[in-house]
């Protein structure tokens, strides 16, 4: 996906005066002993589900037969992997970008399952994608390398995590750990100044990774970044006049903040940074806010009960209100907003209604019409089958 026109807007001589919101919040320190698997899901979230799937119960069943029926699982795929991946604006070109998200997915689809139904080819099906890929990749490059990263960085750990801890023998962990800590994570831990979207993924893949490295420094470092990310990308009215903004966004007046807000210049609770640009894009920013949540959750850290939690359930009600067809009034992205918010309610759903028992009438109403929901073949997938009403 191509950038904004703010992605290389740099800091400017003066800090953003405090007027104008200024994020500076301080990142829970990482645990004193990490969590494993702990990347978006953990063992009693993944032994709930082997439950239900083995019971027939639903939506679960018809969850696992969905991801086990997707080419992502198939038996057969063979990996792709390239020594550099070259990702340029609206994939152009795209030399290996699919090919690794893909299969990064692939190896996610084939932990889960391995897990749910103890076949070993799955296991082993996942360790030759992650095995093929580390033992080729150097880099990625071109505009849209931090964000391919992040993509594919958000999924391949989910996979290794599974795999590493739940399966009898990976002899190239430690080189697919090395590659992580190369590839990617030098790549995403210090952010970026495009949509919010992208900084969202970028330390999504972050957090991930710092969790699989057990790096308790960039773990940190990650999360500071991530919810100073949080509070620029969705509005509160506690905010103020307007959106907050992040430390080096280079945003320090009321019409720049607009314009990178896509013009937007009224501002209510839930609305988001790229609302006003298209859904789409929003939804991957709503999706990487729930699954750092959900992560450092497991991880010891629970953030659903801060202004994080509270952003996200805002976030996902207006949204959602909007994607069920409600007439969108004069002032918001001037009446017209572009739907398609995709697979990516589940995982904040789950957190704030299932766990917290807070009331969201118009993202239950959305999660549950998009049963099962599937994957976005970029980092989203099979949040039905590991969330839908998961309460471990």
């Amino acid at each position: 996906m191509s950038a904004s026109r703010w992605r290389k807007v740099v800091t400017l001589a003066a800090a953003v005066p405090l007027a104008l919101g200024l994020v500076a919040t301080p990142a829970p320190a990482a645990p004193a002993t990490f969590t494993h698997p702990g990347v978006l899901v953990s063992r009693p979230q993944l032994d709930f589900v082997k439950a239900q799937v083995n019971a027939g119960a639903q939506p679960w069943k018809a969850a696992y037969d969905q991801a086990k029926a997707s080419t992502y699982a198939s038996l057969s795929r063979t990996p792709k992997p390239r020594s550099v991946v070259e990702c340029g604006p609206y994939s152009d070109p795209n030399l290996g970008c699919t090919d690794e998200r893909e299969d990064a997915i692939a190896a996610y689809t084939d932990a889960l399952i391995w897990y749910i139904s103890g076949d070993a080819r799955y296991a082993q099906k996942a360790i030759a994608l992650m095995d093929a890929w580390s033992a080729t990749i150097t880099n990625h490059t071109n505009s849209n390398a931090p964000l391919q990263t992040g993509w594919a960085g958000s999924s391949w750990p989910r996979a290794a995590e599974i795999i590493k801890y739940t399966y009898t023998s990976w002899p190239n962990s430690g080189r697919f750990g090395t590659m992580l800590r190369n590839v990617y994570l030098n790549k995403i831990i210090n952010g970026s100044n495009s949509n919010g979207n992208w900084e969202l993924s970028m330390m999504e893949a972050a957090v991930g990774i710092s969790v699989f490295l057990e790096d308790k420094t960039n773990y940190d470092k990650a999360v500071t970044r991530y919810r100073n990310r949080v509070a620029a990308y969705v509005y509160l009215t506690s905010d103020g006049s307007l959106p907050k903004t992040v430390p080096g966004s280079g945003l320090s007046t009321r019409d720049q903040i607009v314009g990178y807000w896509q013009g937007q210049g009224t501002f209510v609770d839930g609305l988001t940074q790229e609302t006003c640009r298209d859904f789409v894009h929003t939804g991957y920013g709503i999706a990487a806010i729930a699954d750092v949540a959900e992560t450092l959750r497991i991880q010891g850290q629970d953030v659903y009960g801060t202004d994080v939690g509270e952003r996200l359930r805002q976030a996902l009600g207006f949204q959602s209100k909007y994607e069920l067809g409600t007439a969108v009034p004069s002032w918001l992205c001037g009446g017209s907003v572009k739907r398609g918010l995709g697979p990516v309610t589940e995982v904040g759903f789950n957190a704030l209604h299932g766990r917290l028992g807070i009331a969201m009438a118009n993202t239950q109403t959305l999660t549950e019409s998009k049963r099962p929901a599937g994957t976005n073949a970029l980092f989203v997938a099979w949040q039905t089958l590991t969330h839908a009403n998961n309460p471990a």
